[in-house]
């Protein structure tokens, strides 16, 4: 292996966010989704070079990095994106709270499906958006939403079904059938989309292919964004590069007047470091791949083992949704902080029999906090 996944590195005294937040307690943090591996060799070079020049004045998008995205799209997925498709924003979570603003008006409902990552709910509840909830299920070891569950309870005010492939939580890489059932279901009520798609480098099974909704058809095209970024697969999440691909020129324009005067541009060293990790991060991407895998099916065992636990593959990701319901305790996260585990809790995914695990970490740290868990369940018992 040219690249050192197990490799410990000290966050415990830097500016991570991730481990702050137990500073001075003796807690192994697996919440929030960065890993705690070293980012590529070829991006930490690039930036090195980029600071060397030293000059850091105002930065427009590398035209290299357009020509990179547009050519990963058309090589990975078939689908052929234009460059003035694009709009390079500091952070997907920004894209979504811009999509919903741009393509709804207060007295417009949003569809979402639950559990899901924080900030879908937090953007329609921030724009004061009435929220339509489509529950998510385990169906054969992966969860996949039910949006006909919702339909005899809509109203026609809904404007914008938003939806995140591959699923977080739970890692589902939906497959085109189930795609297209959603893109039926968007052209039946009339709504736009918005697909969170920026764990789609992180595919984990053997055989998953991920498929962005806007390729599917020219309709899918017409009628969504579509929001991407090298963050999560490269662990440059703190350097804030995403990007929109919106196709239709109208909500295109929409989108970039909502974001007018609120949303900044792209650092410039986070343009540095999302060319370098599209033009030369493949084979360590490649690398990480294997190991997550290694971590997830040695987790997944480890977790099913456990009384009052249950964990259903990831298919993507390296986020495991654990069921925690039947432990027996109040509060599963708080339980297990207590244990010295920091994990994220269901409840702000919509969920609160669950926790959230992040094992995009060396395999010794993630050994170390299963340990805990365990023995933690065994006091219990």
């Amino acid at each position: 292996m040219a690249f050192n996944f197990d490799e410990s590195i000290d966050r415990r005294h830097s500016d991570s966010y991730k481990w702050r937040k137990y500073d001075g307690r003796d807690v192994i943090p697996l919440w929030v989704a960065d890993t705690d591996f070293r980012s590529p060799p070829a991006i930490i070079e690039a930036l090195r070079a980029r600071v060397e020049h030293g000059v850091f004045g105002y930065g427009a998008p590398p035209g290299e990095l357009a020509t990179l995205f547009v050519e990963r799209m058309r090589s990975r997925y078939q689908w052929r994106v234009k460059p003035e498709w694009l709009v390079f924003l500091p952070g997907l979570v920004s894209g979504l709270n811009l999509a919903v603003r741009a393509l709804t008006r207060e007295d417009m409902g949003v569809v979402i499906p639950t559990p899901i990552y924080p900030p879908f709910r937090s953007a329609a509840r921030g724009a004061a958006r009435q929220q339509r909830l489509a529950p998510m299920a385990l169906t054969q070891g992966r969860w996949q939403v039910d949006l006909a569950a919702i339909e005899e309870s809509m109203d026609g005010t809904e404007q914008l079904l938003m939806l995140c492939n591959p699923h977080n939580p739970g890692g589902t890489v939906y497959r085109r059938e189930e795609l297209e059932q959603q893109l039926a279901f968007a052209r039946r009520h009339n709504l736009l989309v918005c697909s969170d798609e920026i764990h789609c480098d992180l595919l984990l099974e053997p055989g998953a292919r991920h498929i962005p909704f806007g390729s599917m058809s020219e309709d899918a095209e017409q009628r969504s964004i579509t929001l991407m970024s090298p963050s999560k697969t490269f662990n440059i999440a703190g350097l804030g590069a995403s990007l929109a691909v919106i196709p239709n020129a109208r909500l295109r324009m929409k989108f970039i007047a909502q974001r007018s005067g609120i949303v900044p541009n792209v650092d410039v060293l986070a343009y540095v470091a999302a060319t370098a990790a599209w033009r030369d991060g493949q084979p360590w991407l490649d690398e990480q791949l294997h190991y997550l895998r290694g971590n997830r099916d040695w987790l997944a065992a480890r977790i099913n083992a456990l009384p009052g636990l249950r964990m259903a593959l990831p298919e993507a990701t390296y986020l495991a949704w654990i069921d925690a319901g039947r432990l027996g305790v109040e509060n599963a996260q708080r339980f297990f902080e207590q244990a010295g585990v920091g994990l994220s809790a269901g409840a702000d995914f919509g969920d609160p029999r669950f926790i959230r695990l992040n094992f995009g970490c060396p395999r010794a740290l993630l050994e170390q906090a299963v340990a805990r868990m365990e023995r933690a369940i065994r006091e219990l018992g």
